[in-house]
């Protein structure tokens, strides 16, 4: 199988997010057979919801799509560096792959911050690939939060 990135899908989700006034973040869960099963935009101030960040809807849908509360075999490309909450979902959902565009030093929970998946209390972790199209994400992130200064 050739590998193929969906990261042009989650930032299709971020620039939607972006449109309704949402942080620009987005989400796509990607089957072990290379299907888009999920995609998300950040939707925290239209559901009045904390929770409802890209990574968190797009796993909840393709739990959803899928039947099953596990993703085991399925991938995650999501624009920007997940929070410590976001991680942990990924983890529990037992996401094979991990893919990110731009780092987050502010509330990144991988790279940066929590690193919750170098806890020993972390039961699963994913492959982890970072810097995926970075400079657009970022680009969609600072433009966004310019415009609201």
């Amino acid at each position: 199988m050739t590998f193929t990135s969906h990261m042009e899908a989650a930032l299709a989700e971020a620039r939607k997010a972006a449109k309704r006034g949402e942080v620009p973040v987005g989400a796509v869960v990607v089957s072990p057979a290379g299907r888009i099963v999920a995609a998300a935009g950040n939707r925290t101030l239209e559901l009045h919801d904390p929770t409802a960040h890209a990574e968190i809807l797009a796993i909840r849908a393709a739990c959803a799509e899928t039947g099953s509360e596990r993703l085991p075999g399925h991938a995650l490309y999501v624009t920007l560096e997940p929070c410590a909450m976001c991680a942990s979902a990924i983890s529990q959902a037992r996401i094979a792959r991990l893919y990110y565009g731009a780092a987050d030093p502010k509330s990144g929970g991988v790279a940066q911050g929590a690193r919750v998946f170098d806890h020993p209390q972390c039961h699963h972790v994913p492959e982890v690939y970072d810097t995926i199209a970075a400079e657009e994400a970022e680009a969609l992130l600072r433009g966004f939060f310019a415009a609201r200064r």
